[in-house]
């Protein structure tokens, strides 16, 4: 099948792209920017841009990752990010809708949209967004599901994985530690410890994201994750037991986001239990391969 990815270049992006591409999929990368998945670039807020698009790539299956997904950018501009997350969802759906109505859609939304809840997360939760980024995501679920298309969304929970930015937090650990042992100060920075969040590997992640666009029904919502929640000092701790150096831990007050959501604790059952999808990846080889990665491919000073 024909295999349409718009947000290539971001961090999921090209797992799911070598993903799709093992399986047997014809597969088109786009982006804002060029880059080495990039097969075909172009801005969703470009809106003939991206009905030429549609026309021209005639996608069996459609992947949207591209979004603003920064909370901490949402705060300083929340135009933007609605602009990003709603209107470039609706140029895409509207191309869609002219030219392959008949595809299959994935749009990858967040947890986020959740906001502070007592105890698990689930699809039937109520939905109380307190960031810019959340309030987008409600908008552009609400959006998308009301276009009839063959459309599934995923409320993706926090996915890491070799080769993500420093800005999320196991990738920051990882690098923090590789620099020390080149020979760094011993002296890791640290956000707020005691937030806790659900974790899945993004090669689990991609496996998930194929299973959702092929197995489950139009218009059906479900949660994304591993079901297993972690204390960020506990992601901490795990990392410094993969290196010898006795490392200082200091709080980086820069680091701590006002409005946090202290627990983001997922319900898979509804995803698992209609596709079989399980995450293979235990979570400490996934921070083992995060800090390989960055001991590898760090450009130290």
């Amino acid at each position: 099948m024909k295999a349409l990815i718009t947000g290539v270049n971001g961090f999921v992006g090209p797992y799911l792209k070598d993903y799709l591409l093992q399986n047997g999929h014809e597969v088109y990368g786009t982006d804002i920017s060029s880059g080495k998945h990039v097969d075909l670039q172009v801005d969703l807020l470009d809106r003939e841009g991206v009905l030429s698009l549609m026309g021209e790539v005639k996608p069996d299956l459609i992947f949207h990752l591209a979004a603003q997904s920064s909370v901490k950018l949402s705060w300083s501009k929340p135009e933007l990010t609605s602009h990003v997350n709603v209107d470039g969802t609706r140029n895409l759906l509207d191309a869609v809708k002219e030219h392959v109505p008949q595809s299959k859609i994935l749009l990858v939304s967040s947890a986020d949209i959740y906001g502070p809840i007592d105890g698990v997360m689930k699809e039937n939760s109520k939905l109380n967004p307190i960031s810019p980024y959340g309030k987008s995501r409600v908008e552009q679920e609400k959006l998308a599901l009301s276009y009839g298309l063959n459309l599934v969304v995923s409320r993706s929970f926090s996915h890491t994985g070799p080769g993500q930015s420093p800005v999320f937090v196991c990738s920051d650990f990882a690098k923090q530690i590789a620099e020390i042992e080149n020979g760094g100060e011993s002296l890791i920075m640290t956000g707020d410890l005691n937030v806790k969040r659900d974790f899945t590997d993004v090669r689990d992640i991609v496996r998930a994201y194929l299973m959702a666009v092929m197995d489950c029904k139009a218009n059906s919502v479900f949660n994304i994750c591993s079901g297993r929640v972690y204390l960020i000092k506990q992601v901490l701790d795990i990392l410094i037991d993969l290196t010898d150096k006795d490392i200082l831990i200091e709080t980086d007050f820069s680091k701590i986001r006002e409005n946090e959501i202290p627990v983001m604790e997922g319900d898979n059952s509804k995803f698992v239990k209609l596709t079989g999808w399980e995450p293979e990846i235990a979570f400490e080889d996934t921070l083992k391969d995060i800090l390989d990665y960055w001991r590898k491919n760090q450009n130290f000073k």
